[in-house]
């Protein structure tokens, strides 16, 4: 991946209480400002490549879903995934976790790869307008709140 936005935060937790805490996809919810709850598709119900997923998600009154699925998951190092559309892969998510001499370091990365003609449509629908800026925030805000909650 080549991320458009990367965010990086030491957490005084074990690579293992993180990597447990960011793949139990029910806390999403818990972590991110912006998505309130995600939940097994069907067929699914537990982390691994290929499992699928479905975010809901909202800002200010604004509300969308969003499917995932999961394309890496190195245990306690890494876990990355897709969001899709109609089989169209427009956004990369992913964390990488490294361990540290007082836990671990958390990198959050995402890629845009929206086309030009999408961006006005998903700024209706978000109500985000220039989403580099408020992933940047949001990815700030997810990993205060998860090293809040494992610290």
């Amino acid at each position: 991946m080549t991320p458009d936005v990367s965010v990086s935060r030491d957490i005084a937790a074990s690579p293992a209480a993180v990597f447990a805490a960011l793949t139990d996809i029910s806390r999403m919810g818990e972590w991110s400002p912006e998505n309130y709850l995600c939940e097994w598709n069907e067929g699914f119900d537990a982390p691994a490549v290929g499992a699928m997923y479905t975010g809901h998600n909202r800002n200010g009154d604004k509300e969308w879903k969003t499917e995932s699925r999961i394309t890496e998951l190195v245990e306690n190092e890494r876990f990355y995934f897709d969001c899709i559309v109609r089989d169209f892969v427009f956004s990369k998510w992913g964390y990488d976790i490294e361990a540290t001499d007082k836990g671990c370091r958390v990198t959050e990365h995402t890629q845009d790869l929206r086309p030009e003609a999408a961006l006005e449509r998903s700024a209706q629908i978000s109500g985000v307008a220039d989403r580099p800026s408020h992933n940047r925030a949001g990815m700030e805000a997810t990993l205060e709140r998860l090293a809040n909650a494992l610290e």
